[in-house]
């Protein structure tokens, strides 16, 4: 491995990275194991992130790397359309064990962005398969990510990831976010106030017409946007609202899947049962890059039993269902239940909950946010502007051996689930230090 003297920056065109200033001042990870990273410089960073909200068994598990290893070796890829593989059937199997019921056809792509354009074109097939081909408009919600393809980005809420883009897909409308500091600041879990706000669903369908309405599409909690948690019965009435107008509901769970709400879904969690789930992320543990979906019976047999063509749908991936992401998957699942990770998630939940809330009044906080293994610190700009606030802290705690995660005005959080309390209490000490230092 070339020392970084010696590395070639120039060619890689990193993705959501200042380039610039990054190749001015690189910070290279060379390897990992559990809950660390090791830097090109020798240190040891504590993983405060999970790598990007996915490695939730730790890095390098060695069951998970065993599986790879051996699938590599007896298969590497059997062509996916028209032909298959055991491992495939199992994992769905093994998947569809743990959605709601009812939510038992799975659908496999690659990443969190291919879940989600999957989601949304099933949805229109499934209204065309029942005569309802004018239900072709989606509704998101401000602040919501949902990938970077263009049905991602289209009902997507997050403004920069849309606005370089031209006008994107037609017929999308948004809803609008639940986050209003005013009446829900410093909120441990879910806010007692705002779930009044689902009724906006039903003043966009009222003005969108509901029967040209495909889905609606929503992070049951949002990640990237910055950990903003469904006020009490926001989820319930955007369920009922739905059902009521013939809507399919879409939670698109790349993120809240897979231990980091204590359960295996957030639609668990919440008791809220969508149509569609996404997944993606700690569906392996991100040790292969793998994503599904989950959609209910009567969607899939709707599709397929009433195709006019031999192949029921046009749509696919070359990757889907890949032997070695198979294999991840399934070396994963019996990972999270046999060291019970999904238990251990609920049982850190106040822990994580407490060190995250001991910072409130630290230098310009002015909202912290927490669920599950989820949180945030939200930065004013009485002082330096937040958006300044917010690397330097992230900067300050990498300098000091933890990774955090930056965007726009706030930092987000989101350990592996084989954390223990003395990680939770390093992240949150670093964290005050690196507060208090900006300025």
């Amino acid at each position: 491995m070339k020392s970084q003297e010696n590395l070639n920056l120039e060619n890689y065109w990193m993705p959501f990275t200042a380039n610039k200033a990054f190749k001015s001042n690189p910070r290279l990870l060379v390897s990992s194991k559990g809950m660390h990273y090791q830097t090109d410089d020798g240190r040891e960073i504590l993983d405060a992130i999970a790598g990007l909200w996915c490695t939730n068994a730790g890095h390098c598990h060695p069951k998970i790397v065993d599986a790879v290893q051996r699938q590599v070796a007896e298969m590497d890829y059997a062509t996916a359309f028209n032909m298959s593989h055991p491992k495939a059937f199992e994992l769905a199997e093994r998947i569809a064990a743990h959605t709601p019921e009812g939510l038992d056809r799975i659908f496999y792509g690659n990443s969190g962005s291919e879940a989600v354009e999957t989601a949304m074109k099933v949805a229109l097939a499934y209204h065309a398969s029942k005569g309802d081909a004018q239900k072709t408009k989606f509704i998101g919600r401000e602040k919501g990510y949902h990938g970077v393809n263009f049905g991602g980005v289209s009902v997507g809420g997050i403004t920069p990831n849309r606005k370089s883009f031209g006008p994107l897909l037609p017929g999308i409308d948004h809803l609008p976010h639940t986050w209003d500091p005013n009446h829900m600041a410093f909120s441990k879990g879910q806010p007692e106030w705002g779930g009044h706000l689902a009724d906006e669903l039903e003043k966009i369908l009222m003005l969108q017409d509901p029967s040209t309405v495909a889905a609606v599409i929503i992070e049951p909690v949002v990640g990237s946007g910055g950990v903003i948690v469904p006020p009490k019965g926001y989820l319930e009435k955007i369920r009922e609202i739905c059902t009521k107008h013939n809507v399919l509901l879409i939670f698109d769970e790349v993120i809240t899947a897979f231990g980091r709400l204590g359960s295996c879904f957030a639609a668990n969690r919440f008791e809220v049962t969508p149509d569609i789930i996404t997944m993606a992320k700690g569906l392996t543990s991100a040790m292969i890059p793998m994503s599904a979906v989950a959609f209910d019976t009567q969607i899939h047999d709707q599709i397929t039993q009433h195709s006019e063509t031999p192949i029921e749908l046009f749509h696919g991936y070359t990757y889907s269902g890949h032997p070695v992401a198979c294999a991840a998957g399934l070396a994963t699942l019996d990972v999270y239940e046999e060291e019970s990770l999904f238990d251990r998630s609920k049982e850190l939940e106040t822990v994580f909950e407490d060190a995250l809330h001991s910072l409130k009044g630290s230098n310009q906080v002015i909202d912290i946010r927490n669920i599950g293994l989820m949180g945030a610190i939200h930065f004013g700009s009485d002082g330096i502007p937040a958006t300044e606030f917010a690397p330097k802290v992230f900067q300050y705690c990498y300098d000091n051996d933890v990774l955090v995660r930056f965007s726009a005005d706030y930092i987000v959080l989101s350990p592996p689930l084989i954390a223990e309390t003395s990680h939770i209490e390093k992240i949150t000490d670093t964290l005050k230090e690196a507060i208090s230092s900006v300025s």
